[in-house]
């Protein structure tokens, strides 16, 4: 039996990461498309990955330069997404590993 004090001791809340905090993303893995509910019951809609039970999101402008890439290397097995500055103002920058 787990009480709740040990419970909540350990308690994290759960948020889903951004694509930016994975070291090496691989071409191949699944990504998931929902619809969500935010705090005030507004939905939104959410692309991520999966990996060891932890969400990341993958933000559209990320699809949109890896598409580019893929033009140009259709072959390519694995990348890094490298984010700069926060809210609206921030910006991703795919860049292929070979």
């Amino acid at each position: 039996m787990v009480t709740i004090s040990q419970f909540a001791t350990a308690f994290e809340q759960s948020k889903m990461k951004n694509i930016a905090d994975m070291d090496i993303v691989k071409t191949d893995l699944e990504i998931k498309d929902e619809t969500r509910q935010d705090n005030e019951g507004k939905e939104y809609n959410v692309k991520f990955l999966t990996i060891d039970n932890v969400e990341y999101r993958v933000p559209p402008s990320v699809l949109e330069q890896l598409k580019a890439v893929l033009e140009s290397k259709p072959a390519l097995k694995t990348f890094q997404v490298r984010k700069t500055g926060e809210g609206m103002a921030t910006k991703y920058q795919v860049i292929p590993i070979d």
